[in-house]
């Protein structure tokens, strides 16, 4: 199935049922992981708004959620420059925190939120993303620790990704073409 959004070309690349199933697993690892324990799930916007709320209805141990704002993002080009739109509203010290992100490509998004996040002094920090690009990533992350897919390094949109501010509402994810 091909769609357009803003004159761009994009074709299916992993269907919505795909993703639910994925996200089932990860909730059933996490539920395990963090049993006996209250994590703070912090979600990165606007990308990862769909995963993170599919992703807390698998969740079933006691946690919280907060947000950060970041962007990176003109067009379907990366920026080497990460702003920071809105920060951290939590006491994370001593905490386990999970970093909930849409997609890690180049990973200088994550890279400022991790930094940030270790200021903070948490007891534990994990990373769990819905989609990484292996091939695009320009760090090393030992907290990468739940991943839904791996992908090329291509352009995606949908279920929470967009293009240019349109596409978010997707339920399935496309690339470009």
């Amino acid at each position: 199935m091909k769609i357009q959004i803003d004159h761009k070309d994009f074709e299916l690349m992993i269907e919505h049922e795909q993703v639910k199933k994925r996200l089932r697993l990860i909730g059933i690892q996490l539920n395990v992981a963090y049993e006996r324990r209250v994590p703070v799930f912090v979600g990165i916007l606007n990308g990862c708004f769909m995963f993170m709320a599919d992703l807390m209805k698998q969740v079933h141990i006691s946690s919280e959620v907060c947000f950060v704002k970041m962007t990176s993002y003109s067009g379907v080009n990366r920026s080497e420059q990460v702003d920071e739109l809105m920060g951290l509203n939590i006491d994370l010290k001593g905490r386990d925190v999970i970093i909930v992100e849409d997609i890690i490509d180049s990973g200088n998004t994550l890279k400022k939120v991790i930094n940030s996040v270790k200021k903070s002094e948490p007891s534990s920090l994990a990373v769990c993303t819905l989609l990484l690009k292996p091939d695009a990533l320009q760090h090393d992350f030992d907290e990468i620790a739940y991943v839904g897919f791996e992908i090329e390094n291509q352009f995606v949109v949908g279920y929470g990704l967009d293009y240019n501010g349109l596409g978010r509402n997707l339920k399935d994810i496309y690339k470009a073409i």
